[in-house]
């Protein structure tokens, strides 16, 4: 994993094994905002261990990768040494270092072997799950004050190549609209559906609902931005709305399964939402709602901001109607924005197939990588895949991340994949 002598911790853990061969490791990582990609397997492993760590964000993990120079010293560290550099903001409770103990414990000392071994790369590998670092993240993530140090997800994956892009149009509010805020919404999930553009939201009662089946019914692509683990529903009776979001659209969620669910998750999603947009719409929400945060860092971010107009003797219009004293564009009617915006990037697909927008293959990319779906055949796990083309784990992992993303390929369980459509 290399030595890295200008960490001021690094001396005081144990000193981590050379590379094989001899070849030291770089002695200063790139900072992840400035870096796309991962030079080895190990460094993401040892990213995905720590990220799943109780207690670890993306402060602390700045904070320890800075000071021990690398993740795989920090593991290294004793719980006085990670005490005494988690200090200030950063510093770790009773409670939260006894966790972190107790994880670290049941790891064991060495959770990743050298070399790593089919059993461990299946073991600490996630499916669908997205780490800062990984090419296939949406940049506009890795410049957030506060990156999610992983996004797990669920659905259609094709869809992520357009939130790279920021090719989506959030639609926020409050969980107690009017009728004539629910109406507005809901049309404005239908027309942005309709000229191909995703809608982002987050299942959240009301305006994000409304927003929600609105696209549904115009057979769009929703993405919602959940603040639960995907596994949980938030209202419980959202639940057939969040499973059809996961079939047409995509789920998207910071928080690993099993994750406890807590009332801050709910805003800590709005600068997710903002971030995969392009522009976007606040309906209706009161002077105290999240859906105001999201207004804020839309126009702190330089984004299109439309604001519907809400009855001003409403408590529910007043922090909405506030943003057109400030200067955010008046919305009267849908099919205002998608004449200001313009037509989405799945409007010349839109309404192909069962699998819907995107699930033709992009022909470039089967041309690009003919051999890898060669040697994919029926299905091949990832091991027999580096046998096959004699390639590097990391590198053949990025490389069907990008198939699937695409539609091209579905990973299971195991480390295992198989081609979406077998007759490719």
């Amino acid at each position: 994993m290399g030595e890295l002598l200008q960490a001021p911790f690094a001396a005081a853990a144990v000193r981590p094994r050379a590379r094989r061969g001899g070849a030291p490791a770089s002695r200063q990582p790139q900072a992840w905002r400035e870096r796309r990609g991962w030079a080895t397997e190990q460094e993401r492993l040892w990213t995905l261990i720590w990220a799943e760590c109780p207690g670890i964000g993306w402060r602390r993990l700045q904070r320890l990768k800075h000071l021990f120079g690398s993740l795989a010293v920090a593991w290294q560290a004793d719980d006085s040494q990670l005490s005494h550099a988690l200090t200030g903001s950063t510093a770790l409770q009773a409670a939260e270092l006894e966790r972190l103990t107790a994880y670290r414990q049941r790891l064991g000392p060495e959770p990743i072997g050298d070399p790593i071994t089919p059993g461990g790369r299946r073991r600490l590998q996630r499916q669908r799950c997205l780490l800062l670092g990984d090419a296939s993240l949406p940049e506009s993530l890795d410049r957030l004050e506060r990156p999610p140090l992983q996004l797990f997800w669920q659905g259609q994956g094709q869809l992520w190549p357009h939130l790279r892009e920021g090719q989506a149009v959030a639609v926020v509010g409050t969980r107690r609209p009017s009728r004539h805020g629910e109406t507005m919404a809901r049309a404005v999930g239908a027309a942005l559906a309709e000229a191909g553009w995703p809608v982002v939201s987050g299942l959240a009662e009301g305006i994000d609902a409304a927003a929600h089946r609105g696209c549904l019914e115009a057979q769009g692509r929703p993405v919602g931005v959940l603040g639960t683990p995907l596994e949980r529903v938030y209202p419980r009776h959202h639940t057939a709305l969040q499973a059809e979001v996961g079939r047409q659209g995509l789920l998207v969620s910071e928080w690993a399964p099993g994750t406890p669910v807590r009332a801050g998750h709910f805003a800590q999603r709005n600068r997710l939402q903002v971030a995969l947009a392009q522009a976007v719409v606040l309906v209706e929400c009161p002077q105290r709602s999240g859906a105001l945060q999201s207004a804020q860092l839309a126009w702190d971010a330089g984004l299109p901001l439309w604001v519907v107009p809400g009855d001003a003797s409403r408590v529910s219009s007043g922090g909405s109607n506030r943003w057109l004293a400030q200067g955010a564009s008046v919305l009267l009617d849908p099919a205002q924005l998608i004449d200001s915006i313009g037509p989405g990037p799945l409007a010349k697909r839109h309404g192909m197939g069962t699998h819907g927008a995107g699930s033709q293959p992009a022909t470039g990319l089967v041309q690009r990588e003919a051999a890898l779906l060669a040697a994919l055949g029926a299905g091949a796990c990832l091991d027999h895949l580096c046998e096959r083309l004699r390639q590097p784990p990391a590198q053949l992992s990025e490389r069907l991340l990008r198939l699937e993303l695409a539609g091209l390929v579905r990973g299971e369980p195991g480390l295992w994949w198989r081609p979406s459509n077998p007759g490719l």
